[in-house]
């Protein structure tokens, strides 16, 4: 039977760990989280307070790489630590839910900064489903031929947001931002909290790299350094983005426009400014979309290969050594979403999902290791943050929260059907 390759070094694992987390998010969510917090202390402390709940998350994963360097990752450690259900609740919630609903929304995104750039008159359903079917081949053809684009738009990422911190230097003289904190008792603690909803989908994705770990050549070091460097890095770019912004819109101008981004760019370099931030944020997407491509149809390859899913979707092509069966799914799930114009709605529902099952991954370092867990204190602080971000969810949006605990509870009836199947 053909199996995966191990093809993929630390470095490549580092660009994987960032280009699931940077998307289009720190573009835009700062206004999200000036609105709720009006002092640049505030906004700065809950980017770096998502910047510490994800590194202690990437030591989490980081140890449980080590123990379970199996392909699948956190769905590897969820069915290893608990029961096949649970890990196959969370295959089932991220192609119906997490990952084909986010990839579908970017690549809208995606479509509608490429009309607003080139001025082609195509619809955006169009671009959005050219980009997924394009992406789903490169993948199919191998995951050095995926890992290398999703390191080149990575790459080129990071050049969109050189130059935004570069804006920075234009502000520097003259610079908006105050440090003087607001005290306000009176519902604070409910902003802050409120605000760290859109910083913690921002700071979401790292955990994706773990899809990678049959894919490996050392999984345990290469995907510890991974994590923790690609975490590091990200942190970085996100608070010296938010101080940039600062410098440019002080706390009340931030919170007053949707495009931060933009705006900063349009002061420093003019409309020429504003065009190339726009280009950047495309390139951004477009490195999502990728690495999603890339990463998620090895969750959907193990379930199969646990024989809980159709068998066809574990088949790995013995020229590629890929699963491109798998990946063909992912793609066509997502391009179903993006094309029903539902994906706005899912997303939605993914961070009271997605984050239960964060906590659970991290309970699961003591499943395995009991009181000999590297970093006890740090999991509990992580798996805590988690299910607070959940709760906070909930109380926000309830509605959505229910109905992505329904699409979930479903994933039931479906994993004992698979499983019948294996007993029988």
């Amino acid at each position: 039977m053909t199996t995966l390759a191990r093809r993929l070094n630390a470095f490549d694992a580092t660009m994987i760990v960032m280009g699931g987390i940077i998307g289009s998010g720190i573009f835009i969510n700062p206004y999200v989280v000036a609105r709720q917090l009006h002092s640049t202390p505030l906004i700065l402390a809950a980017w770096t307070a998502g910047g510490v709940v994800a590194l202690l998350g990437a030591f989490v994963y980081a140890e449980l790489a080590a123990i379970r360097p199996e392909a699948g990752g956190q769905y590897a450690y969820l069915r290893d630590a608990y029961h096949p259900a649970a890990a196959f609740m969370y295959g089932w919630a991220l192609l119906l839910v997490v990952q084909s609903g986010g990839m579908a929304a970017v690549a809208v995104t995606f479509a509608r900064y490429t009309i607003e750039l080139t001025g082609l008159h195509l619809p955006e359903w169009v671009i959005a489903t050219a980009t997924l079917t394009v992406l789903t081949l490169i993948n199919c053809l191998g995951v050095r031929s995926g890992s290398n684009t999703q390191t080149v738009l990575m790459l080129l990422k990071l050049l969109a947001i050189a130059m935004l911190l570069g804006a920075g230097l234009f502000f520097f003289g003259r610079s908006q931002m105050t440090l003087h904190p607001i005290v306000d008792g009176g519902g604070l603690l409910m902003r802050f909290a409120a605000a760290m909803t859109p910083v913690m989908f921002a700071y979401g994705g790292w955990q994706t790299a773990t899809f990678m770990s049959g894919e490996l050549v050392r999984p345990g070091r290469d995907l510890a350094i991974g994590l923790v460097a690609g975490v590091l890095g990200v942190i970085a770019i996100y608070v010296g983005v938010n101080v940039v912004c600062l410098m440019a819109l002080g706390t009340n101008g931030l919170a007053a426009t949707t495009t931060p981004a933009s705006a900063v760019m349009r002061l420093a370099f003019g409309e020429r400014g504003g065009q190339l931030i726009a280009l950047g944020i495309a390139v951004s997407t477009l490195g999502f979309l990728s690495q999603g491509m890339l990463t998620a149809p090895r969750v959907y390859y193990a379930m199969a290969n646990d024989k809980l899913f159709f068998s066809a979707v574990a088949r790995v092509n013995p020229k590629t050594r890929v699963p491109i069966v798998a990946i063909a799914l992912q793609g066509i799930v997502a391009i179903v979403i993006a094309l029903s114009g539902t994906y706005e709605q899912i997303l939605g529902y993914v961070v009271s999902t997605d984050f239960l099952f964060f906590g659970l991954t991290g309970l699961a370092i003591f499943r395995f290791r009991g009181h000999k867990a590297a970093h006890p204190i740090g999991t509990v602080i992580f798996v805590v943050a988690c299910w607070l971000v959940v709760a906070g969810t909930v109380v926000a949006a309830p509605l959505n929260s229910a109905i992505g605990y329904a699409i979930l509870i479903a994933g039931l009836p479906a994993y004992w059907f698979w499983h019948s199947r294996v007993s029988s």
